[in-house]
């Protein structure tokens, strides 16, 4: 069964969510010095695809990356078109929540055990901490100009390679009305029992979301959804699969495509919040296959990766959207800029998870991922 969850998004190579990991990043390294903080990350990638895989099977051929996600096969996609292209490469790629991603890279930076050489992930205040601690390369991929500004970093420590967007969806010939679904008609008793919605406190973005809508509609449009009968689960995936599965009229808190109404809509509509973020990429400082890395990001970041979004959404500003679609950053309602300074009040987002908690209980069931441990991909 297929489904525009973000297991789709991430499987295609268009790209949840605490984790500062103070405790095991001050048992780390020193930080880099002012001046290492300051490079620029030199001049664009001027190697072909072809030059770079030469190098990078000369380095080894190896790669590891880290990938945030909801199930550990969100990335076989990804990796069978790496292995079409690249087919000598051995490309390890391990798929986890970013908010348990990042607290494991800490660690392994605590250990000195570090495994991935690449990491992409939501929690998008990470970069900017792993930037300031000298643990990312600084390093522009071919096309780095032409990534939306907001997207990249602007001393090349790193670069979004996917433009993702959460909302809610419906199945457009269940819902059968000619007037798009809005979030307030999420909370009408027709719909009752009948939508499924990841839990906002276990992701990040499905925070974000769910805080938008309690800051647009209220606290009694909170408490009305709460009473709505809702089916929660973990993993953003989950409520495209329900409502694609034929099992929930709608699903909130998941990735979703707006190309087509067919057979479900993804509401973006305008005058109502939904948000959007660039999934963030980076190589890290000590990564052991620095080469096939680069490879991996001039990779992702091609035109021919960026106009293969499933959501026709690119983070580059040449990539022109499918016809009835802007560039995602064009649209007010998705909130491109919130999310980052949502992501960095770290304080902020513990208040809204445990107030959550309140009206929709605590978070319940297995990690869609399962259980990868200290140094999955070794």
């Amino acid at each position: 069964m297929s489904s525009f969850s973000r297991r789709h998004v991430l499987a295609t190579g268009a790209g949840a969510a605490l984790g500062v990991g103070a405790l095991a990043t001050s048992a780390g390294p020193a930080a880099a010095s002012p001046a290492r903080s300051r490079r620029t990350g030199g001049r664009e990638e001027t190697r072909t695809l072809d030059q770079l895989y030469r190098d990078a099977l000369a380095e080894g051929g190896k790669l590891v990356v880290y990938a945030g996600g909801d199930t550990p096969t969100q990335q076989d996609g990804t990796k069978a078109a790496f292995k079409a292209r690249f087919p000598e490469m051995d490309l390890t790629l391990i798929v986890d929540y970013s908010k348990y991603h990042d607290v494991r890279v800490d660690n392994q930076f605590a250990t000195d055990t570090l495994v991935p050489d690449v990491v992409q992930f939501q929690t998008l205040q990470d970069f900017d901490r792993w930037k300031q601690q000298g643990r990312l390369l600084h390093y522009k991929p071919a096309g780095f100009s032409k990534v939306y500004d907001a997207f990249k970093d602007p001393e090349a420590a790193w670069v979004a390679t996917g433009a993702i967007a959460f909302s809610f969806m419906y199945d457009t010939a269940a819902v059968g009305s000619r007037t798009p679904l809005t979030p307030l008609d999420l909370v009408d008793p027709k719909w009752k029992g009948r939508i499924a919605s990841s839990f906002p406190h276990d992701d990040d973005a499905v925070l974000y979301l769910f805080s938008l809508y309690a800051r647009t509609y209220g606290w009694d449009w909170v408490a009305g959804f709460a009473a709505q009968d809702v089916r929660f689960a973990r993993g953003s995936n989950s409520p495209g699969d329900a409502v694609f599965g034929g099992q929930k009229a709608i699903g909130v808190g998941t990735a979703g495509s707006a190309v087509s109404t067919s057979p479900v809509t993804f509401a973006i509509g305008a005058g109502h919040p939904f948000m959007a973020w660039g999934q963030r990429m980076a190589i890290l400082e000590q990564a052991k296959n620095s080469t096939a890395a680069k490879l991996f990001l001039n990779w992702q970041l091609s035109t021919e990766m960026q106009n293969g979004s499933f959501n026709g959404w690119s983070v580059r500003t040449d990539v022109t959207p499918p016809a009835g679609l802007k560039p995602i950053w064009k649209y007010p309602n998705a909130n491109v800029d919130g999310f980052p300074r949502f992501m960095a009040d770290r304080a902020g987002v513990e208040r809204w998870k445990q107030t959550f908690a309140l009206y929709f209980g605590e978070v319940k069931g297995d990690p869609t991922p399962g259980r990868l441990g200290l140094h999955p991909g070794a």
